[in-house]
Order: structure tokens, then sequence, then C-alpha cells
């Protein structure tokens, strides 16, 4: 093979790991895609790379897809600390080569202004890939076609609507309904934040009223109940409507089990959970001195028996992905918003920097799951359910070359002192974990190696999305035709 005028990049030797795949082999990569792969590609071949990274021992995986997001998000008077520059450069740390991050439509505006702020926010910022959901607070009958329009022109295939937070983002009934009929008939994926957002504010309302205003009662206020309720009501709706549906953040046994039925009656459903759920549990608002506010998010922590059931749903493909909600406050200068009632703490917490690893050693280190699965839930699935497969989320020739060298060997200590992400705590502070990014390549260009950023704002670029034909059953609108005279 002749030295293209491309720049050549040879990863050699590494163990290349993919959802399906677990064998030894070089990969070589030319611009920005991987063009080849095999054995001893240098030698056997007479391949000349411009550079030549050295993965023996290593894993080599497709780079993270984390598709949950919030950058530079308003929120509850202030905004999220991670702005779409620090927030991607921490994801890439740690080894997350593409988000997905949320557009937010405010009530009375259009889906096409939303965009265009979101759009604002992240350009020439970003060192990683990314892409947008739509989050549709305003959806009426005539405005239907402006989401079809963002659908097949923009390359935005999925839209978040809300069953939580009354007068800012919930939606009705009618209006989750509606969108996700008109999502299902283009293609397009309906992601819920599936909890009873009305019911959950009349307890909160009580506690206040009681004098109940730590942090803990964050939690104490919004029970699993009112989670698989929500769930159960997004399943149901989607049913109806003949459309798949993807429930974000789930956080409790409770409300697996309603995704667990439905996906046994064939009901396309499909959920992600998060690290925060599977490592952290409930004692932790119980901490001292306000420090519980820093693990104030929706859906909150949950008893620790959770866990396993959470793990076991990923095991068994009842939970498709983990993504992270990352969405990071300050402790010092945000969190206290909230000092003297817990209903005015910003809800969110950081996580965009430690999925892979935490997953690596919680998932893979400790038995819970294979390597194989391992990457299917931290990228392979989310590209696949979100419209990038196969350009991301494999390796592959052909597919961008995000690709992530990973040392399974490698102990760190999280720790807010060496992360990269700009808020002043971390929610996993001082827990030891083995397996980390050791190089890690966005669409052929090194852009962390050995916890150096060798990138720059704006390597990024945005992804225009296709629309994912899932199996589901029959459109609402179908069956209806199906009867005419």
């Amino acid at each position: 093979m002749a030295k293209s005028s491309k720049n050549l990049t040879l990863i050699a030797g590494g163990r290349v790991i993919t959802a399906v795949d677990d064998y030894v082999a070089d990969v070589l990569i030319e611009g920005e895609k991987i063009a080849l792969i095999g054995e001893d590609l240098a030698g056997k071949h007479g391949i000349a790379a411009d550079t030549v990274i050295d993965a023996r021992g290593k894993l080599v995986m497709p780079g993270g897809i984390d598709a949950h997001t919030h950058m530079d998000m308003p929120f509850g008077g202030t905004t999220s600390a991670d702005d779409f520059e620090t927030g991607t450069r921490a994801a890439a740390h740690g080894g997350t080569t593409t988000i997905i991050d949320f557009a937010i439509q405010k009530k009375g505006s259009t889906l096409t202004e939303a965009l265009d702020t979101w759009h604002a926010k992240a350009h020439g910022k970003t060192a990683i890939d990314y892409g947008f959901h739509m989050i549709a607070t305003d959806l009426p009958r005539e405005n239907l076609k402006e989401m079809r329009r963002l659908i097949h022109d923009e390359g935005v295939t999925s839209f978040k609507l809300f069953m939580a937070y009354p007068g800012v983002l919930l939606a009705d009934d009618a209006t989750i309904f509606r969108a996700m009929l008109t999502a299902g008939e283009e293609g397009a994926m309906t992601c819920m934040h599936a909890e009873n957002g009305i019911v959950i504010d009349e307890i909160v309302a009580y506690a206040l009223e009681q004098g109940f205003r730590s942090p803990k009662f964050h939690a104490l206020t919004r029970p699993t109940q009112a989670e698989a309720e929500g769930v159960n009501r997004a399943i149901r709706l989607a049913e109806m409507a003949g459309a798949p549906v993807y429930i974000v953040h789930l956080s409790s046994h409770d409300a697996l089990k309603r995704v667990k039925e439905a996906r046994d009656e064939g009901i396309a459903a499909f959920a992600e959970t998060c690290p925060q759920y599977l490592f952290l549990d409930y004692s932790h608002y119980e901490k001292e001195n306000f420090e519980g506010a820093k693990y104030v998010m929706t859906p909150a922590l949950r008893d620790k028996s959770n866990q396993e059931e959470l793990w076991t749903g990923l095991r068994m493909n009842d939970l498709q992905v983990i993504s992270t909600d990352h969405c990071p406050f300050c402790f010092k200068d945000q969190k206290t918003l909230g000092v003297d009632d817990f209903s005015k703490i910003p809800n969110g917490g950081p996580g965009v920097e430690n999925r892979m690893s935490l997953i690596f050693n919680g998932g893979v280190k400790e038995g819970r799951i294979g390597l194989n699965r391992f990457v299917e839930i931290t990228s392979t699935a989310a590209a696949k359910l979100f419209g990038l497969f196969p350009r991301k989320g494999t390796i592959a020739p052909g597919s961008d070359a995000d690709i992530v060298v990973f040392d399974p060997d490698k102990k760190f200590v999280i720790s807010a002192k060496t992360h990269h992400m700009r808020v002043d705590y971390n929610c996993y502070e001082g827990l030891e974990v083995q397996g980390a990014a050791e190089v890690v390549i966005s669409r052929g260009k090194v852009v962390v190696d050995k916890g150096q950023y060798l990138g720059k704002p704006g390597d990024g670029q945005f992804l225009r999305r296709s629309t994912t034909q899932h199996h589901v059953k029959e459109s609402a609108t179908k069956r209806l035709h199906r009867y005419k005279d």
C-alpha cells in the first residue's frame, strides 16, 4: 500500500474491542476515517504511517458516546458550570468522543429558535463531536411541521419531553402523545423524563410547610413510585402512538420493572441509567454541613438496594445505555442558593469525565459485565438508538476514527483536584478506580495523550443524525386508516 497524501496514523498491536469483536490487530487511520484493520500492517503490508501509537497490552475501543449532557444550561436562576468548551474537554479526558446535549425550547418560542440558541452556545467551542436532542415544551398541532423539518433538514432526530417541573418544562399527556406520534411516523425517537412532577410538587409543598428544608428532603419528596408511574404512563402513551420511547436517567428498581414488563410485551421501550444511580445512594444526603446538596439531582439518589437491580438490567439488556446527565453546579456559589430551602438547590451533578472509568471498574473489573457489553452500553447502543451508527460507536473501515486506547490496569483516585470539569467538587471524591483512557482520538486527531490535552476549541463538529427505524407496532394514524370506509 502506497503512502497516502492524507495523514496516516497506525494504532499497533492493541486488543480491539467492539460490541461484538475481541481480537488483537493494528488499526490504520487515514485522515478522519478508519481505513484498514489487520495484523502487522507495517511489517506484512509495508504501510509507513506518519504516527504510530503503541497499543500493546491496551484495549482499543470506540470512543465513548454520552447521550445525555447539559452544557451551558440555565436552571433555577443560574447556569450549569461547564460550557461546551470545558465540558467537552473534560469528556475527552475521560474517553468520550461524542456527546448529545439538549437544546431547550422556552414556552412561547419555536423549536428553531431553541436550536439556533444552542448552536450559538456550542459553535467553535467543542473539543469533540456533538449533536442535539430537542426539549419540546410548547408543541401545538400547527407546529408539528417544524418538528418534521428539524428531523429531516437539521439532523435533530430525538425529542425530549418532561413529566416534571410544572410551569417550566412539564408537558401534558396530549402534547407528549402528539410528539410521540409525529416522531414515530418520521423515524425519530422520543426521550422522556418520566416522573409525576405534579404530585412531587405537592409533596414538596407539604414538606416545606412542615419546616423540612435540608437537602435530604429533595430525595424524600421524590418517591420511586412517582418515577415508576411516569415510566409506565410514558410507555403506554408510546404504545398507543405506535412509537418507540427512550426513558432517560432511570434510577430505581420500581421504574425498571415497568420497562421490563413493556419489553416482554414487545413494546419498543428503551432506557438509560447513569453512574450516580449505580455507585451512589441516599446516604449521601445525610452528610453534615449542607454537603448533601452536592448530590441533589433529579431523579434523586435511591436506596442502595436499587443498584444491583440496575446492574442486572444492564446485563440483561433491559437497560441499553449509560449516560451521565452531566449538569454540574458549583457547591460554593450555586448549590448554596438553596441553603435554607432544598427546593431551590440547583438540580444536577458532574460526571462526564468519569463515566468510562467508573463503568469499567464497577462493571468489567468487578465481574458484572464483559468487555463487549461495556462497549455496547457506553458507545454502540447510543449510536444505534440515536442515528449515529456505524459512523460512530464501532471500529470498522469507513467509520469515523473516534478511538480510545484504554489502559485496563491503570489505577487512579477520582478527585476534584485533578479532574478537568469546571466544578468545585466531584461526586466520587476519593474513589479509587481501575481503567483509564490513555490516548483519545477524535476523527483521526489525537486530542488527549497520557493526560495531556492536545486539541483546541472548535475541533468538534455538529452531527446531523439520521432517522432510526425501530421495530414498532402500527402507528395510531395508520391504525385508524385500516378502518376507513
